[in-house]
């Protein structure tokens, strides 16, 4: 007798019965329901709660990671079943195992960076047991695409837990854990195709052509000096000149003072690179020296002790000009002649800053109106024109005087007339304005 008749036998022969089995039933569909809606809504209320403070991109990679775990485990479902030959309740608590530890781990490890900032040694082995995972549960695949997808599924998942792991990592300490060294962007500037500052593509092109008028520059000087054959030298200008050439053209250097200025500090760079082995850069580690008194002041004060006790003049006269080094002869180190007069009594030191920048600009503004002129003005000179002391004046023009335009004036002076950095002297007469730097003139 099929079921549907037995129970309408059953409930035409006992209808209390059946009543009561009805009455119950609903009962108990009705709590199911009631208990079913409640639970809904606590886990609604609860992941809810969880949610409302993360981004939406935690929340994907998450359940992205649990689909992706989900599959994985089903990959070692089989695997249990048709390799290790589990069954029943044996393979329902043992197929997931290495899922769970993969759990296990991962949570770990989010405790140990949010603590450490650091996953350490579980987050190794969340990429070692996926791995493990993913490895079996290819290993009972059917075809070659189904090995290649177990495979895929938990390598997925460790990787969406890992830049989820970065993103707080970044939240948190507000820095990357590393920086690559090969990048898009690296390689892009490396190949030419990218510009690593935030520079134009004038300025870009501009800065390239001055820079190839310079080089171009310091060739034919080099082959001139080493005595090169008219054909070398020939070619070396002609390069020379078409780089200059297209400079003009295509930088505005003829009316630029800032990209004459810029040509100028690239040839003067240039043209004294071998002067770099001559510096003596101070030593970082080297314990701090006693500082000592100027020269100049030692000098000064040496010479109204005399003025005041002639007796020890005499007995110190010799002591002091044995301790004075001799100044050494350059063409363009020597700031001022031997023959000037000494300052007796230096002039009082402005305490005001305001005061000084005040003189600063005056002095320079004497310097620049000077070798407009082409004069290279003494240290004498500034003091006196400016009410600068004369040490300072000194400190200047020992500053001022290495800039091309007057580093030129100085160089071209010696080269023609043999005249050394004495003080205030003409500069050669062109007939038309070129530019010059450290001895080098268009002829």
């Amino acid at each position: 007798m099929p079921p549907i008749d037995q129970i309408t036998s059953f409930a035409a022969n006992n209808p209390v019965g059946t009543a009561i089995v009805c009455a119950s039933a609903l009962i108990v569909l009705v709590l199911a329901f009631l208990v079913l809606r409640n639970l809904i809504r606590t886990i609604a209320d609860i992941l809810r709660k969880w949610a409302e403070n993360r981004p939406a991109e935690d929340i994907l990679t998450i359940v992205a990671a649990s689909i992706a775990t989900g599959v994985s485990a089903q990959g070692m479902w089989r695997f249990s079943g048709d390799v290790l030959g589990f069954d029943g309740p044996l393979r329902l608590l043992l197929f997931a195992f290495i899922e769970v530890a993969v759990i296990t781990s991962a949570v770990r490890a989010r405790r140990n960076m949010r603590e450490n900032f650091s996953a350490g040694i579980d987050g190794i082995a969340v990429w070692a047991l996926t791995s493990l995972s993913a490895v079996l549960s290819a290993m009972d695949a059917r075809s070659l695409a189904e090995a290649v997808f177990r495979l895929a599924a938990p390598l997925v998942a460790a990787w969406l837990w890992e830049r989820g792991m970065a993103i707080e990592r970044h939240r948190i300490t507000g820095r990357s854990r590393i920086n690559w060294r090969l990048t898009p962007e690296r390689v892009m500037v490396r190949l030419g195709l990218a510009e690593a500052s935030d520079r134009t593509a004038s300025e870009v092109d501009a800065h390239r052509r001055l820079t190839r008028v310079a080089l171009a520059a310091k060739r034919a000087r080099a082959l001139r000096a080493a005595g090169a054959s008219e054909r070398r030298m020939r070619r070396a200008l002609s390069k020379l000149d078409r780089a200059m050439d297209q400079a003009v053209e295509y930088t505005g250097l003829a009316v630029d003072p800032t990209r004459q200025e810029a040509l100028l500090s690239q040839i003067g760079a240039l043209y004294n690179s071998a002067a770099l082995m001559d510096l003596k850069p101070p030593v970082p580690w080297e314990p701090e020296q006693e500082e000592q008194a100027p020269p100049a002041l030692v000098g000064q004060t040496a010479i109204s002790a005399s003025t005041l006790d002639p007796a020890a003049s005499s007995a110190s006269g010799t002591k002091t000009r044995h301790q004075m080094p001799a100044p050494r002869p350059s063409a363009i180190d020597d700031d001022e002649d031997e023959d000037e007069v000494e300052v007796l009594e230096p002039p009082a030191q402005t305490a005001d800053p305001a005061q000084r920048a005040v003189l600063y600009r005056a002095a320079r503004a004497y310097w620049d109106r000077q070798i407009e002129r082409k004069f290279v003005p003494r240290a004498a000179d500034i003091a006196k024109e400016t009410g600068l002391p004369l040490a300072t004046a000194r400190e200047y023009r020992a500053l001022w005087k290495l800039e091309p335009r007057a580093h030129a004036l100085l160089e071209a002076a010696y080269n023609e007339h043999g005249e050394r950095d004495t003080g205030t002297f003409p500069a050669i007469e062109v007939e038309a304005r070129v530019l010059t730097a450290n001895g080098a003139s268009s002829s």
